[in-house]
């Protein structure tokens, strides 16, 4: 029986791999659980995994989750060293997905010999991509992708070396925008970006999606997983969400990973290696499905993607100041204070005040200089405010 911890159990990755646990019966014992601010949910997760510890990262809770968990014989702890305490955790895998770089310090935390991280937070590559790779190859830790894109291309990747990799795609939904006009996309409403067509996500990584500089950030994520120069990479819109990443070789063979949108599918996958978990995850039925469709992305209506792309291109600390800037935009676009289009905005407008330097060589460097960039973006949010729908 291996040992899992779970960083992130009250979101939608935490609910899915809840979900193949149950699945699995006898599989996986569950030593720890951590959640943001919500004790009553992180209770209840701690106690249908049969979690022994349970931490929640806002330390005003603690005393609910106390309470939440007394004569259960859960342990429970509150506040930031909580949830490394957490990570720390005697377990042979650890599911990083906790959102935002929230999740880099107890990701790291995590690392140790021979353990495995499943990671769900494309946050901690973004922001420090070049010393967590570092960090975790030093350590001896394998850090599988559960992304559905990355997980498509891991699996891909073994059908060849590395050297004879000619491309590597990514494949995006198009979110809810992908046939509205310009026009239509800067009048949007947080509702209306929220409504996803394929996956149901946190409220982040769908507006991201809307924007698609999820994808953005998905391209930056796989140059530091797959070691890769930038130019080999690229994204298409495909609106089935079925094909989820392919790689194409220099004899013209390209291999593809499909699978119905689920996200139990990738988790299963990282989870189970070097063998596979039977799951209840829907099957993919190609003659029901009919057709599979693609199309280059319009780089006019979703400029982030361009902002993005170009991040990965300039290396260094630009994707830690791009990530910064999206995730305090995309808040305030969630708020009301700005528009859809205020997002790259202000994006473009902090990439434009920080000039670059050198990657973070560190968890202490990469949340100094996303702390610079908030500040930067933050400052600058009321010149976008007109924008707001």
């Amino acid at each position: 029986m291996k040992r899992l911890s779970l960083l992130g159990a009250t979101g939608s990755i935490g609910h899915s791999v809840a979900k193949l646990l149950a699945d699995a019966p006898g599989l996986f014992r569950v030593e720890a659980v951590a959640g943001g601010k919500d004790a009553k949910a992180l209770a209840e997760a701690a106690q249908a995994l049969g979690a022994r510890f349970a931490a929640l990262a806002d330390p005003a809770g603690g005393r609910a989750l106390a309470d939440a968990l007394a004569g259960t014989g859960i342990e429970s702890g509150a506040g930031p060293a909580a949830v490394l305490e957490a990570a720390a955790r005697e377990a042979d895998v650890v599911v990083s997905a906790i959102v935002g770089v929230a999740g880099l310090a107890p990701t790291v935390a995590a690392f140790a010999p021979g353990r495995r991280i499943a990671l769900a937070n494309k946050e901690c590559l973004v922001a420090a991509g070049t010393f967590f790779m570092a960090e975790a190859a030093r350590l001896g830790t394998e850090i599988l992708p559960v992304d559905s894109e990355h997980n498509a291309i891991f699996q891909a990747l073994a059908a060849g070396p590395r050297r004879d990799v000619e491309k590597v795609t990514l494949t995006a939904s198009g979110g809810p925008f992908r046939l509205k006009g310009r026009e239509e996309i800067a009048r949007a409403t947080p509702q209306d970006a929220l409504k996803h067509p394929n996956w149901s996500m946190g409220a982040k990584i769908t507006i991201d999606s809307a924007t698609l500089m999820n994808k953005g950030l998905e391209l930056i994520e796989a140059q530091h997983l797959f070691g890769l120069p930038a130019e080999r990479f690229e994204a298409i819109v495909h609106p089935e969400s079925v094909v989820h990443g392919l790689v194409s070789f220099i004899d013209g063979s390209v291999v593809a990973g499909l699978a119905f949108p689920d996200m139990c599918v990738p988790i299963a996958h990282c989870l189970g290696l070097p063998d596979r978990i039977a799951t209840t995850c829907r099957r993919l039925d190609l003659v029901a499905l009919g057709r599979l469709t693609f199309e280059a992305p319009d780089a006019d209506r979703f400029p982030a993607l361009r902002l993005a792309r170009a991040a990965m291109e300039a290396g260094g600390a630009v994707s830690t100041t791009l990530n910064a800037a999206n995730e305090v935009a995309v808040a305030a676009f969630l708020q009301g204070r700005i528009g859809l289009y205020g997002i790259t905005d202000a994006v473009a407008a902090t990439l434009d005040r920080i000039n670059g330097g050198p990657a973070p060589a560190s968890v202490a460097e990469a949340l100094d200089m996303d702390a610079a960039a908030r500040r930067a973006t933050e400052a600058l949010l009321p010149k976008f405010a007109a924008k707001a729908s």
